[in-house]
């Protein structure tokens, strides 16, 4: 596979109003969910809960109906580890203890839990994090991020053939992670360096090679949010149209359009996180759903959004929703994952394209339909009706090649 001429994606902007709040954690990573869906939707992992004690959980999701297996170890994991599901089913875990990183894959053995261990990686230098980066399309391969005080390391974790292999160093501190080919060989993350923060791309088969990605402005922090291969549509927060404040907004790669950051995305006293873009949406970007997950002072909850319509469907969350975990299908069904004490594993089914807010969540659960959720949160999110037309007001910004982006 070898590179080729790449396109751009646009770095002009319309300005729309001012951003809503964004609450990222340290390094400025998205709030975390509590389960990871591999790339294809089979399954999910979680760390659940049993009395006091966690322990991992896999959930397989292509089947006819939900159904999850606890996968339990000799001892009780810790709040902090990290599991994410492999394309074959089994679960890779993340235990860091005293700067070392140990990985290891589960997998059900009868009555108990088999484990394969992976191996470690050392993180000797005081201050730098390492966590797990979303799941590779594929499902044959897992990687993690590690952070410094000047460089951030990519490690391929799982999939390799003798362990934990260093990939790729980047100059400067990174965050996010997001995948931009259904290869898993682009990766875009968010890299600060001298004050301010750009999404670059990472060839993972170029030794690393570093590109830019975007940059709106020159003094502008940009950042990629999610990524949606087949469409190239791009959900981004910057701060271009407002200084010092950020915007939620949506591109294109490749499309001369500009950058925009639509008014119904703003929601003064709450933040917006998209996690979910509907697949197969090749030529019409515009019409792809997306999912956001929205946290206000008092509630969560969850919207759906397409930039065709300009306008928000909010929809009350299921009882018992992992917060931020989601995917679409092709048909545009949005499936969200919960748990309850009476549902231990369920998958609410959310008809986006069809009546405004039905939800098919199974037996023994309520979910609420869009204009119920609406009233709910009437009272903790701003009115977000679609303003009337807005004149475009271009904007002359710097350049933002995308160089070994696409590949044949």
């Amino acid at each position: 596979m070898t590179a080729s001429a790449s396109p751009e994606l646009s770095t002009g902007f319309e300005e729309e109003g001012s951003p809503p709040p964004v609450a990222e954690d340290e390094g400025g990573d998205a709030p975390r969910t509590e389960c990871t869906i591999t790339a294809d939707g089979s399954y999910a992992a979680r760390l659940a809960l049993d009395g006091d004690c966690w322990f991992p959980e896999r959930w397989t999701l292509d089947g006819p109906e939900p159904y999850a297996v606890p996968l339990p170890s000799h001892q009780p994991e810790e709040p902090g580890t990290e599991v994410q599901p492999m394309g074959d089913g089994r679960v890779l875990i993340h235990r860091p203890t005293d700067g070392r990183h140990v990985f290891s894959l589960l997998y059900p053995t009868g009555p108990g839990t088999g484990e394969l261990v992976l191996g470690a990686v050392q993180c000797p230098q005081e201050g730098t994090r390492l966590r797990m980066l979303p799941p590779a399309p594929g499902g044959d391969r897992a990687y993690a991020l590690a952070v410094g005080r000047s460089s951030s390391t990519v490690w391929l974790v799982a999939g390799g053939a003798f362990g934990p292999e260093h990939v790729a160093r980047i100059p400067g501190r990174c965050s996010g992670g997001v995948w931009l080919d259904r290869e898993g060989r682009m990766l875009a993350l968010d890299r600060e360096s001298e004050g301010r923060t750009k999404a670059v791309v990472v060839d993972l088969e170029r030794g690393g090679e570093v590109s830019p990605l975007l940059q709106i402005a020159a003094d502008s922090d940009d950042r990629v949010l999610l990524a949606d291969p087949d469409s190239g549509l791009l959900l981004i927060r910057s701060d271009a149209p407002s200084p010092g404040q950020e915007r939620l907004g949506w591109g294109v790669l490749g499309s001369t359009l500009p950058v925009r950051f639509p008014e119904c995305l703003r929601m003064p006293e709450c933040v917006v996180t998209p996690f979910a873009i509907q697949p197969g949406q090749v030529l019409t970007p515009e019409s792809c759903g997306v999912a956001l997950r929205i946290d206000g002072p008092l509630a969560s909850w969850v919207a759906v959004w397409r930039p065709a319509e300009r306008q928000l469907r909010h929809l009350a969350a299921p009882e018992g929703w992992l917060a931020g975990a989601g995917l679409w299908t092709r048909e545009g069904v949005l499936q969200l994952p919960y748990a309850t004490e009476e549902v231990p594993c369920g998958v609410a089914r959310v008809e986006a394209a069809g009546v405004r807010g039905a939800v098919d969540t199974g037996p023994g659960t309520r979910a609420a339909s869009a204009e119920e959720a609406a009233e709910s949160t009437a009272s903790t999110a701003a009115e977000t009706d679609p303003p009337g037309p807005v004149t475009p007001r271009p904007v002359p910004l710097q350049q933002a090649p995308l160089g070994g982006l696409v590949t044949k």
